[in-house]
Protein backbone atom coordinates (compact mmCIF):
# COMPACT_ATOMS: atom_id res chain seq x y z
CA UNK A 1 0.00 0.00 0.00
CA UNK A 2 1.46 3.34 -1.05
CA UNK A 3 1.31 6.49 1.03
CA UNK A 4 -1.29 7.92 -1.35
CA UNK A 5 -3.44 4.81 -1.04
CA UNK A 6 -3.15 4.91 2.73
CA UNK A 7 -4.01 8.60 2.93
CA UNK A 8 -7.16 7.88 0.89
CA UNK A 9 -8.34 5.74 3.82
CA UNK A 10 -7.99 8.61 6.32
CA UNK A 11 -10.84 10.03 8.39
CA UNK A 12 -10.99 12.19 11.50
CA UNK A 13 -13.23 12.71 14.52
CA UNK A 14 -13.26 15.61 16.93
CA UNK A 15 -13.11 14.71 20.61
CA UNK A 16 -12.47 16.79 23.74
CA UNK A 17 -8.85 15.57 23.40
CA UNK A 18 -8.39 16.95 19.89
CA UNK A 19 -9.14 16.06 16.29
CA UNK A 20 -8.10 12.44 15.95
CA UNK A 21 -6.92 11.16 12.59
CA UNK A 22 -7.24 7.51 11.66
CA UNK A 23 -7.23 5.20 8.65
CA UNK A 24 -9.77 2.43 8.17
CA UNK A 25 -10.22 -0.52 5.83
CA UNK A 26 -12.38 -3.63 5.90
CA UNK A 27 -15.49 -4.81 7.72
CA UNK A 28 -16.42 -7.08 10.59
CA UNK A 29 -14.91 -7.23 14.09
CA UNK A 30 -12.66 -4.24 14.74
CA UNK A 31 -8.89 -4.52 15.06
CA UNK A 32 -7.41 -1.31 16.49
CA UNK A 33 -3.73 -0.72 15.74
CA UNK A 34 -1.72 1.60 18.01
CA UNK A 35 1.70 2.89 16.94
CA UNK A 36 4.61 4.23 18.98
CA UNK A 37 6.96 7.20 19.15
CA UNK A 38 7.42 9.46 16.11
CA UNK A 39 5.64 7.17 13.66
CA UNK A 40 1.87 7.11 13.07
CA UNK A 41 -0.90 4.93 11.71
CA UNK A 42 1.05 4.49 8.47
CA UNK A 43 3.14 1.91 10.36
CA UNK A 44 0.16 -0.44 9.99
CA UNK A 45 -0.44 0.01 6.23
CA UNK A 46 0.45 -3.62 5.49
CA UNK A 47 -1.92 -4.85 8.18
CA UNK A 48 -4.78 -2.76 6.75
CA UNK A 49 -3.98 -4.03 3.27
CA UNK A 50 -3.68 -7.70 4.14
CA UNK A 51 -6.05 -8.29 7.07
CA UNK A 52 -9.07 -6.24 6.03
CA UNK A 53 -10.76 -9.38 4.67
CA UNK A 54 -11.29 -10.65 8.24
CA UNK A 55 -11.28 -7.45 10.31
CA UNK A 56 -12.38 -3.85 10.20
CA UNK A 57 -8.84 -2.54 10.59
CA UNK A 58 -8.39 0.90 12.16
CA UNK A 59 -5.00 2.57 12.57
CA UNK A 60 -5.21 5.63 14.80
CA UNK A 61 -2.74 8.51 15.10
CA UNK A 62 -2.05 9.06 18.79
CA UNK A 63 -2.10 12.45 20.48
CA UNK A 64 0.99 14.49 19.48
CA UNK A 65 1.58 12.26 16.45
CA UNK A 66 0.78 12.02 12.78
CA UNK A 67 -2.17 13.98 11.47
CA UNK A 68 -3.98 14.21 14.81
CA UNK A 69 -4.49 17.82 15.95
CA UNK A 70 -3.67 18.08 19.66
CA UNK A 71 -4.26 21.23 21.76
CA UNK A 72 -1.23 22.32 23.76
CA UNK A 73 -3.41 22.13 26.87
CA UNK A 74 -4.14 18.41 26.36
CA UNK A 75 -2.34 15.85 28.51
CA UNK A 76 -0.41 13.46 26.24
CA UNK A 77 0.71 10.85 28.80
CA UNK A 78 0.03 7.16 28.26
CA UNK A 79 -2.93 7.40 30.61
CA UNK A 80 -4.39 10.31 28.65
CA UNK A 81 -3.81 8.42 25.39
CA UNK A 82 -5.74 5.46 26.81
CA UNK A 83 -8.64 7.71 27.76
CA UNK A 84 -8.59 9.23 24.28
CA UNK A 85 -8.84 5.76 22.72
CA UNK A 86 -11.85 5.02 24.90
CA UNK A 87 -13.56 8.23 23.77
CA UNK A 88 -12.56 7.45 20.18
CA UNK A 89 -14.28 4.06 20.32
CA UNK A 90 -17.34 5.67 21.91
CA UNK A 91 -17.52 8.15 19.06
CA UNK A 92 -17.31 5.40 16.45
CA UNK A 93 -19.86 3.27 18.39
CA UNK A 94 -17.39 0.39 18.70
CA UNK A 95 -17.89 -1.86 21.72
CA UNK A 96 -14.77 -4.04 21.71
CA UNK A 97 -11.58 -4.45 19.69
CA UNK A 98 -8.68 -6.71 18.95
CA UNK A 99 -5.97 -4.35 20.17
CA UNK A 100 -2.56 -4.49 18.46
CA UNK A 101 0.32 -2.29 19.61
CA UNK A 102 3.98 -1.42 19.03
CA UNK A 103 6.67 0.54 20.92
CA UNK A 104 5.11 3.29 23.10
CA UNK A 105 1.75 2.03 21.93
CA UNK A 106 2.41 -1.14 23.95
CA UNK A 107 2.45 0.94 27.12
CA UNK A 108 -0.69 2.78 26.05
CA UNK A 109 -2.38 -0.53 25.21
CA UNK A 110 -1.64 -2.01 28.64
CA UNK A 111 -3.06 1.05 30.39
CA UNK A 112 -6.12 0.97 28.12
CA UNK A 113 -6.65 -2.74 28.75
CA UNK A 114 -6.73 -2.43 32.53
CA UNK A 115 -8.83 0.74 32.50
CA UNK A 116 -11.35 -0.54 29.98
CA UNK A 117 -11.16 -4.35 30.05
CA UNK A 118 -14.66 -4.79 28.63
CA UNK A 119 -13.47 -3.15 25.41
CA UNK A 120 -10.73 -5.71 24.80
CA UNK A 121 -11.62 -8.79 22.77
CA UNK A 122 -7.95 -9.72 22.37
CA UNK A 123 -4.53 -8.17 22.91
CA UNK A 124 -1.45 -8.41 20.68
CA UNK A 125 1.76 -6.79 21.94
CA UNK A 126 5.05 -6.42 20.09
CA UNK A 127 8.39 -4.87 21.07
CA UNK A 128 7.64 -1.91 23.29
CA UNK A 129 7.29 -0.30 26.68
CA UNK A 130 6.75 -2.83 29.48
CA UNK A 131 6.76 -2.40 33.26
CA UNK A 132 9.86 -0.39 34.30
CA UNK A 133 11.89 -0.95 31.12
CA UNK A 134 11.24 2.44 29.56
CA UNK A 135 12.44 4.81 28.48
CA UNK A 136 15.24 2.39 27.54
CA UNK A 137 18.77 3.32 28.57
CA UNK A 138 19.92 3.34 24.95
CA UNK A 139 17.35 6.07 24.29
CA UNK A 140 18.96 8.48 26.75
CA UNK A 141 20.81 10.45 24.08
CA UNK A 142 17.57 11.25 22.30
CA UNK A 143 15.97 12.35 25.57
CA UNK A 144 18.91 14.64 26.29
CA UNK A 145 18.55 16.21 22.86
CA UNK A 146 14.83 16.82 23.39
CA UNK A 147 15.44 18.39 26.80
CA UNK A 148 18.08 20.65 25.25
CA UNK A 149 15.58 21.99 22.70
CA UNK A 150 16.92 20.24 19.61
CA UNK A 151 13.82 18.29 18.58
CA UNK A 152 12.62 20.64 15.83
CA UNK A 153 15.97 20.79 14.06
CA UNK A 154 16.43 17.02 14.41
CA UNK A 155 13.05 16.32 12.81
CA UNK A 156 13.55 18.84 10.02
CA UNK A 157 16.94 17.31 9.24
CA UNK A 158 15.26 13.91 8.88
CA UNK A 159 12.70 15.35 6.47
CA UNK A 160 15.34 17.14 4.41
CA UNK A 161 17.87 14.29 4.54
CA UNK A 162 16.10 10.95 5.09
CA UNK A 163 19.41 9.20 5.73
CA UNK A 164 19.40 10.97 9.09
CA UNK A 165 16.26 8.97 9.96
CA UNK A 166 17.88 5.73 8.81
CA UNK A 167 21.09 6.40 10.79
CA UNK A 168 21.77 4.80 14.19
CA UNK A 169 21.54 8.27 15.70
CA UNK A 170 18.04 8.53 14.20
CA UNK A 171 15.68 5.57 13.93
CA UNK A 172 18.14 3.11 12.44
CA UNK A 173 18.33 0.97 15.57
CA UNK A 174 14.58 0.34 15.38
CA UNK A 175 15.03 -1.56 12.10
CA UNK A 176 16.89 -4.74 11.23
CA UNK A 177 17.44 -3.33 7.72
CA UNK A 178 17.25 0.48 7.95
CA UNK A 179 18.80 0.90 4.52
CA UNK A 180 15.61 -0.50 3.00
CA UNK A 181 13.35 2.17 4.55
CA UNK A 182 12.11 4.33 1.68
CA UNK A 183 12.18 8.11 1.56
CA UNK A 184 8.38 7.95 1.20
CA UNK A 185 8.13 6.16 4.55
CA UNK A 186 10.39 8.69 6.26
CA UNK A 187 8.25 11.53 4.91
CA UNK A 188 5.03 9.81 5.97
CA UNK A 189 6.28 9.54 9.55
CA UNK A 190 8.24 12.72 10.11
CA UNK A 191 6.77 15.42 7.87
CA UNK A 192 3.48 15.64 9.85
CA UNK A 193 5.49 16.25 13.04
CA UNK A 194 7.05 19.44 11.68
CA UNK A 195 4.04 21.00 10.00
CA UNK A 196 4.03 23.75 12.63
CA UNK A 197 5.53 24.69 15.98
CA UNK A 198 2.57 23.23 17.87
CA UNK A 199 3.16 19.73 16.51
CA UNK A 200 6.83 19.90 17.49
CA UNK A 201 5.98 21.13 20.97
CA UNK A 202 3.37 18.42 21.43
CA UNK A 203 5.86 15.70 20.52
CA UNK A 204 8.34 17.24 22.95
CA UNK A 205 5.67 17.13 25.67
CA UNK A 206 4.97 13.48 24.86
CA UNK A 207 8.64 12.52 25.18
CA UNK A 208 9.21 14.50 28.36
CA UNK A 209 6.09 12.95 29.92
CA UNK A 210 7.66 9.47 29.82
CA UNK A 211 7.11 7.92 33.24
CA UNK A 212 7.21 4.16 33.65
CA UNK A 213 5.21 4.35 36.86
CA UNK A 214 2.19 4.42 34.54
CA UNK A 215 2.88 0.78 33.65
CA UNK A 216 4.48 -0.34 36.92
CA UNK A 217 1.39 0.50 38.95
CA UNK A 218 -0.91 -1.56 36.73
CA UNK A 219 0.99 -4.85 37.13
CA UNK A 220 -1.57 -6.46 39.42
CA UNK A 221 -4.45 -5.48 37.14
CA UNK A 222 -2.54 -6.87 34.15
CA UNK A 223 -2.34 -10.20 35.97
CA UNK A 224 -6.12 -10.14 36.32
CA UNK A 225 -6.72 -9.75 32.57
CA UNK A 226 -8.07 -12.92 31.04
CA UNK A 227 -8.47 -11.85 27.41
CA UNK A 228 -6.70 -13.93 24.75
CA UNK A 229 -3.25 -12.42 24.24
CA UNK A 230 -0.52 -12.85 21.64
CA UNK A 231 3.08 -11.73 22.15
CA UNK A 232 5.27 -11.31 19.05
CA UNK A 233 8.80 -10.04 19.66
CA UNK A 234 11.91 -9.31 17.63
CA UNK A 235 14.92 -10.76 19.44
CA UNK A 236 17.59 -8.29 18.24
CA UNK A 237 16.00 -5.15 19.66
CA UNK A 238 18.54 -2.88 21.43
CA UNK A 239 15.71 -1.10 23.24
CA UNK A 240 13.38 -3.91 24.32
CA UNK A 241 14.97 -7.31 24.89
CA UNK A 242 13.08 -10.58 24.62
CA UNK A 243 13.01 -10.95 28.40
CA UNK A 244 10.08 -8.49 28.33
CA UNK A 245 8.18 -10.72 25.94
CA UNK A 246 8.58 -13.49 28.50
CA UNK A 247 7.50 -11.15 31.30
CA UNK A 248 4.33 -10.29 29.42
CA UNK A 249 3.64 -13.92 28.55
CA UNK A 250 3.82 -14.87 32.23
CA UNK A 251 1.94 -11.84 33.50
CA UNK A 252 -1.01 -11.99 31.10
CA UNK A 253 -3.01 -15.04 32.10
CA UNK A 254 -4.70 -15.21 28.71
CA UNK A 255 -1.47 -15.58 26.72
CA UNK A 256 -2.10 -17.93 23.79
CA UNK A 257 1.37 -17.77 22.26
CA UNK A 258 4.70 -15.98 22.55
CA UNK A 259 6.45 -15.85 19.18
CA UNK A 260 10.07 -14.77 18.87
CA UNK A 261 11.28 -13.43 15.53
CA UNK A 262 14.99 -14.10 15.43
CA UNK A 263 17.17 -11.16 14.37
CA UNK A 264 14.27 -8.72 14.09
CA UNK A 265 13.86 -5.36 15.81
CA UNK A 266 11.11 -3.07 17.02
CA UNK A 267 9.58 -2.09 13.70
CA UNK A 268 9.22 -5.62 12.34
CA UNK A 269 5.45 -5.09 11.77
CA UNK A 270 6.63 -2.98 8.84
CA UNK A 271 9.73 -4.94 7.80
CA UNK A 272 8.36 -8.47 8.32
CA UNK A 273 4.70 -7.77 7.72
CA UNK A 274 4.00 -11.05 5.91
CA UNK A 275 5.24 -13.11 8.88
CA UNK A 276 3.51 -10.89 11.43
CA UNK A 277 0.26 -10.79 9.48
CA UNK A 278 0.15 -14.56 9.27
CA UNK A 279 0.56 -14.76 13.04
CA UNK A 280 -2.23 -12.21 13.50
CA UNK A 281 -4.51 -14.00 11.04
CA UNK A 282 -4.02 -17.34 12.79
CA UNK A 283 -4.68 -15.70 16.16
CA UNK A 284 -7.77 -13.83 14.98
CA UNK A 285 -9.25 -16.93 13.36
CA UNK A 286 -8.59 -18.97 16.50
CA UNK A 287 -10.27 -16.54 18.88
CA UNK A 288 -13.19 -16.04 16.51
CA UNK A 289 -13.82 -19.78 16.55
CA UNK A 290 -14.14 -19.93 20.32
Amino acid sequence: MTRTEFDALRHSVTLPHGTISYAEKGAGPVALFVHGLMVNGYLWRHQLAELSDIRRCIAVDLLAHGHTETPLSQDVSFEAQADMLNAFLDRLAIDAVDLVASDSGVGVAQVFAVRYPSRIRSLTLTNGDVHDNWPPQSFSGFLDMVRAGGLGDTLRNMVNQPDNYRAETGFGLAYARPEDVSDETVQAYIAPLVRNETTIENLKRFVLAFDNQQTVRIEEKLRQLTVPSLIVWGTDDPFFSAQWAHWLAKTLSGTEDCIELQGERMLFPEEQHAVFNQALRTFFVKISAV
